[in-house]
């Protein structure tokens, strides 16, 4: 039975579809866009919080899944912290209007500026390794950090199906392993030593993993910090960053698992912690926003090549660059539409759909029965907003795809224009179009230093 939430997706999502053709926003000028649905991010966002109910907790996106100052805005207003892991992702955090107490700082990387920056501020700081709290010592001994400071572990409690979305395996780059020797002596002397780490911080592993094996993780962190806190004869730590990495469903339009499978296992594994002596952060990305975003391209050329037909499209791995590269992994479903944008409904046959990238392994989509498709229909790739039109990868230098967000009050569907698409003029002035002399010109420095600079047009003359 198809619940309320996934006819509701469904029928926006058409709606959303259907008006940006009609509207032009999307056709042979501008054969790529994004769409995220609206009221599904609202409603993503109070599952979640339905889900906890009572429990104390701040509940933070994690940037990397949509890092678009709307989307960060609308999730902002929804009440939402941000978990952002580099100075862009802090930056862009900042601009949609999250404030310091409500940011959580997890990079693996952090330079000195980066850390004195977020304790100065009272931004969250989850530390990844002993180095790193070496740097926070100094930095500490000058002036008190303004914001909680945990230290993430590594529970070491396995993989998932897809090795590189879990961290939590033996050798993970992230945290602290803690069934390495001496691992868990070590972090209570860090304890012990700093009266002013008051956190623990764990994250097993996003898409491929299972809610048993996340619950897994997260009771060893618990068993930690009762183990810390009973050692150093106080309640030292008193929150613990419990990550997110909810799967999604991408074989369908439902929510499965839900937050409420989620917390429901929490409940089962390890009830203490749910049970409002820790202040709890939770960080979440894909599965808030991933059904709720949709990539439509139009199909620019059909034909056939060993008895398989290929729909030549502009969506390829510029934007859906796991699904081409990882397709076992990161499969995504297809929609066939025509060229008004409605449902095709046309005899299914076996198709490939391609992208626009120069290598054979740009595909989308392999053997699957769709409508035949023809030059000028569209095709959408569902469950794409996270990771996918946010996260683009220049390849070819394809500029990236404008993005729309979308609400359909009374049958009517309204837009809102979240990125604009990049222009051509803007790929070219990214890639040093301003420079474009300067090694020409480093090969007439003569033995002194000088250089010989001829008169020339300005690059932003000439280019295209």
């Amino acid at each position: 039975m198809t619940s309320a939430v996934a006819r509701r997706r469904r029928s926006a999502r058409q709606a959303a579809l259907a008006r940006v053709v009609e509207q032009g926003l999307l056709g042979p000028g501008q054969p790529l866009v994004g769409l995220l649905d609206v009221d599904g991010i609202r409603a993503s966002v109070a599952a979640l919080t339905a889900a906890f109910g009572d429990t104390p907790v701040l509940h933070t996106f994690a940037a990397k899944a949509c890092g678009l100052v709307p989307v960060l805005r609308l999730l902002a207003d929804a009440g939402m912290g941000c978990e952002v892991a580099s100075p862009g992702e802090l930056e862009q955090a900042l601009a949609a209007g999250f404030t310091p107490e409500r940011l959580v700082l997890d990079s693996p990387a952090k330079t000195v500026e980066e850390l004195r920056h977020a304790l100065a501020h009272g931004i969250a700081v989850n530390v990844d390794n002993f180095q790193e709290l070496a740097r926070i010592d100094a930095i500490v001994a000058e002036r008190p950090p303004a914001g909680p400071i945990g230290i993430r572990v590594n529970p070491q409690v396995g993989a998932g199906a897809i090795g590189a979305m879990s961290t939590a395996t033996s050798t993970s780059k992230f945290g602290i392993a803690l069934r390495d020797p001496g691992a868990v002596e070590a972090v209570v002397e860090a304890f012990a030593r700093r009266p002013w780490l008051n956190r623990l911080h764990a994250h097993v592993g996003s898409q491929g993993c299972p809610l048993s094996l996340i619950a897994a993780g997260l009771r060893a962190t618990h068993e930690l910090a009762e183990h810390i806190n009973t050692v150093l004869g106080r309640r030292q730590i008193t929150g613990l960053d419990i990550g997110g990495g909810l799967p999604v469903n991408f074989a369908g339009d439902e929510d499965d698992p839900t937050f409420t499978d989620y917390v429901a296992e929490l409940r089962a594994a390890v009830p203490e912690l749910l049970d409002g002596r820790y202040q709890l952060v939770t960080e979440f990305g894909r599965s808030l926003l991933a059904k709720n975003g949709t990539i439509a391209s139009l199909v620019e050329y059909t034909k056939s090549a060993g008895g398989r037909r290929i729909a030549i499209t502009h969506a390829g791995a510029q934007v859906a660059t796991r699904t081409v590269f990882m397709p076992q992994a990161w499969p995504l479903r297809v929609g066939a539409f025509d060229a008004h944008g409605r449902p095709k409904n046309a005899p299914q046959e076996i198709q490939d759909v391609a992208g626009p990238c120069c290598f054979a392994g740009d595909l989308t989509a392999v053997g699957r029965a769709l409508p035949l498709l023809e030059p000028g229909d569209v095709v959408a790739l569902y469950d794409t907003g996270a990771y996918y039109f946010s996260s683009h990868f220049a390849y070819n230098s394809l500029p990236r795809p404008a993005v729309y967000g979308y609400r359909v009050v009374d049958d009517t569907v309204h837009l809102a224009t979240v990125r604009e698409a990049q222009t051509v003029r803007e790929v070219v002035r990214e890639s040093g179009a301003a420079q474009v002399h300067a090694l020409v010109d480093l090969l007439a420095t003569n033995s002194s230093g000088n250089e010989s600079q001829p008169d020339r047009p300005d690059p932003e003359e000439v280019a295209v």
